[in-house]
């Protein structure tokens, strides 16, 4: 059987979920990966109220969707990042803002009540971001100790342990989006958060090939590193576009503007080797949705989601249950 094609919300968010439901039906997708912010899932709510929780599902059951996952980046990020600007207030509610710790202490609430929203919604991986308390040490200077890394790393595993004790409780694992400012955004700093969490089975990854790509980290030797772990998966393309002006971080250029070290892209335009990532997804077993998390400021996101769609269905083709010479002796 194909794996299911499925709709990542969160770049849609400000579509009622049934309009966005009846669009993503029409474009050809076998569901939504819905994120946990517009009104797509209020996890408070969902946590706590069965029926509405079900509603999200019956809504998408309607127009001929199913979910398999659900998505909480944003408070996520606030568990571990220091939350000392303003940019973090855009995702805690207004009484948290200006204030790190309650924007923490909210975000930590908040993941805790992802989980049981997905347990009431019916599904097992919720997708997000950590955050980190050191990415804002990435370049080590003013100088930076491994005392200093490795207490980060440490803080990852004090914030987030008890919040993935509440994803056992519910039965649910949370997938990591391996991304720059996350603790972890490399195969390296992936490999050191299992181990600051035991290795702990609750905690995998949401595959992403973009972020990996541009920081010319090899996605395909991340899945087969981390074989065991990789609980969902995001098809996103992305392309490096370096001019011999602009570096890899960017130079403050946003998404879409000219010049720009690296972009992101539809499904196809870009230069990621989709064919082998396919390959090695079918080599580990995982059996789970292809997701298109849908990203490209220089093309209208509707046309984008319909072609991206068609392209990951072209792409997509099930395991060999042989090896393709056996037939000769017979």
């Amino acid at each position: 059987m194909p794996r299911p094609v499925t709709l990542f919300t969160g770049q849609f968010a400000d579509i009622p979920l049934e309009k966005l439901a009846e669009k993503a039906k029409s474009w050809g997708y076998d569901g939504l990966e819905l994120a946990c912010w517009g009104d797509h899932v209020d996890v408070d709510r969902a946590a706590k109220d069965v029926a509405y929780a079900r509603s999200r599902v019956e809504i998408l059951a309607r127009h001929g969707l199913k979910v398999y996952a659900i998505s909480n980046h944003l408070a996520g990020q606030l568990v571990c990042d220091p939350n000392d600007d303003a940019r973090s207030d855009l995702f805690a509610p207004k009484k948290c803002h200006g204030d790190p710790e309650k924007k923490r202490k909210w975000a930590i609430q908040a993941m805790k009540n992802t989980a049981r929203a997905a347990r009431n919604i019916g599904v097992k991986v919720v997708n997000g971001f950590t955050g980190s308390p050191i990415w804002h040490m990435i370049y080590s200077f003013p100088p930076v100790s491994e005392e200093m890394i490795e207490n980060g790393f440490k803080r990852f595993a004090q914030l987030w342990n008890p919040i993935l004790d509440e994803f056992d409780k519910c039965g649910v694992k949370f997938a990591l989006e391996v991304h720059p400012t996350e603790i972890a955004f490399d195969i390296v700093t992936a490999r050191r958060a299992l181990k600051a969490i035991g290795n702990r089975k609750a905690f995998g990854f949401n595959f992403d090939p973009s972020h990996l790509h541009w920081q010319m980290v090899d996605p395909v030797k991340f899945i087969k590193e981390f074989r065991d772990r990789i609980y969902h998966v995001h098809m996103k393309d992305a392309a490096v576009t370096l001019d011999g002006e602009s570096g890899i971080l960017s130079s403050h250029l946003n998404f879409g503007t000219p010049g720009r070290g690296w972009d992101f892209r539809s499904l196809g335009r870009g230069q990621i080797k989709f064919e082998e990532i396919i390959r090695m997804l079918n080599a580990i077993g995982y059996d789970g949705p292809l997701s298109v998390e849908w990203e490209d400021a220089m093309m209208d996101r509707e046309f984008g989601a319909k072609e991206a769609c068609q392209f990951v269905r072209k792409l997509d083709f099930p395991k060999s249950d042989r090896v393709f010479d056996e037939a000769f002796g017979n």
